[in-house]
């Protein structure tokens, strides 16, 4: 079984009594259902789960409780002999989004306080975003990713104390010997051509096949690209349009999305496809960037939705789409292949499921930055840039951003392919797997 950080948080609440019913959210296949399932089964002798998606689709069996007590009905009918009191039974609730006015409920639920419950939702993110009912107070939101890089090599025979002693090397700004350093730049690689898709890590952890593991993650791309179940046909295909435009966005200079490109129309602007982002965004497959003039911490105070970059969930969904099955472009270093736009898109993901905003450095004068984050210890910002070649010490912009005493920046990080840990001045120059440790 794979090992995901997220399993302690859900055992943590599931022990506390807490009054909140915990949603786990975020894109599909990304194994929600599967690690709620597991601890859920672990902690409670009688565990009964409901998927709403299937229900939805077949018996419709609670498509019309709009009561505790017709909950309570058709629950009855499908456990009964599972149903026992609130301290061993939990009820999960899977694909809740199918069923918004379960939403609603699930306060009651709580408070009448016969089972302990649990949802998820792949869609959650929009649902919530459209549902004005939400009992906001009674549940309590975790996002999930796919598997980061920790998790990654983790799933590969790294253990627990490895683990811990590479974060106290990287707090302590020392370097890895060649040896380590080598091997962990091959997991690294390995991971942006498998990504932290658990069906994708499986397939590759079991087979070690290529064509096996792109298979999956062409799967799941093409079924996120059609998912918008909610939208009618012409909005169906302008998400999928904008979703499509991502891998080619990002191997441009600047990234951003270009509004005009969507339908190839002139005089569109952001807000004509507002409702298409927000459901990309919400519905957790791709990752949002928006762009920071004049950086003040914390950064959401200062951020817009002008000159939005947007990245991929998952970077074994994107090198998939780049390179499909010749993985020779990121396992052997081809000097004719720029990896810069997946290592961007590996530090987005990385950064998000480490619970960041994400923000990047765009100014007219200065230049661009790959990356801002707020530092919540010095109640500063912290730029990132991120080098994919050789030149890793080239970055003017960040030069003049760390030294604009405007910005009172303390420190920035540069994540590269250079073993060694160095210094200067403001700027830390530190190996890309680091990233993980953020």
């Amino acid at each position: 079984m794979l090992y995901r950080k997220i399993a302690e948080t859900i055992r943590k609440h599931l022990e506390s009594a807490s009054n909140k019913v915990l949603i786990v959210k975020g894109a599909r296949q990304i194994g929600k259902s599967f690690i709620v399932r597991h601890v859920g089964k672990e902690l409670f002798p009688n565990y009964v789960e409901i998927n709403l998606l299937e229900d939805s689709i077949q018996e419709k069996l609670f498509e019309r409780v709009r009561t505790v007590e017709d909950f309570y009905l058709q629950i009855s009918m499908i456990a009964g002999d599972r149903l026992g009191t609130k301290e061993d039974t939990l009820i999960f609730l899977d694909e809740i989004q199918e069923y918004p006015h379960l939403l609603a409920m699930l306060k009651f639920l709580q408070q009448d306080g016969k089972f302990t419950y649990i949802a998820s939702g792949s869609l959650l993110g929009v649902t919530l975003f459209e549902t004005p009912s939400i009992p906001i107070g009674s549940i309590e939101l975790l996002d999930m990713y796919p598997l980061d890089l920790e998790e990654f090599l983790i799933a590969n025979g790294f253990g627990q104390f490895a683990i811990d002693t590479l974060r106290k090397k990287f707090e302590r700004l020392e370097s890895l010997d060649e040896n380590v350093h080598n091997k962990l730049m091959d997991l690294f690689k390995k991971y942006l051509f498998v990504g932290g898709l658990p069906d994708a890590v499986n397939t590759y952890l079991e087979t070690k096949n290529v064509v096996r593991v792109r298979k999956v993650q062409t799967d799941i791309q093409h079924f996120y690209g059609a998912d918008a179940t909610k939208y009618d046909k012409e909005r169906k295909l302008k998400i999928k349009r904008i979703y499509d435009m991502v891998p080619s966005n990002m191997e441009n200079k600047k990234k951003r999305m270009v509004i005009k490109d969507i339908e190839d129309k002139k005089g569109k602007r952001y807000n004509d496809y507002q409702d298409e982002f927000d459901y990309l965004i919400n519905a957790g497959i791709t990752l949002e960037v928006k762009a920071i003039s004049t950086p003040k911490f914390p950064l959401i105070e200062s951020s817009g939705k002008n000159l939005l970059k947007l990245y991929l969930n998952d970077v074994g969904i994107l090198t998939n789409v780049l390179y499909q099955q010749n993985i020779r472009a990121i396992m052997d270093n081809v000097r004719s292949i720029n990896l810069g736009s997946v290592y961007e898109n590996v530090v987005a993901s990385e950064l998000k499921a480490h619970g960041h905003h994400l923000f990047y450095y765009d100014n007219k004068t200065k230049g661009e930055v790959d990356y801002l984050i707020d530092d919540y210890n010095t109640l500063s910002v912290v730029p990132i840039e991120v080098k994919s070649g050789k030149d890793y010490t080239i970055h003017s912009a960040l030069n003049r951003f760390v030294g604009s005493e405007e910005y009172a920046i303390s420190k920035a990080y540069v994540f590269s392919n250079e073993r060694e840990i160095k210094k200067k001045g403001k700027i830390i120059y530190t190996p890309i797997y680091n990233v993980m440790f953020l």
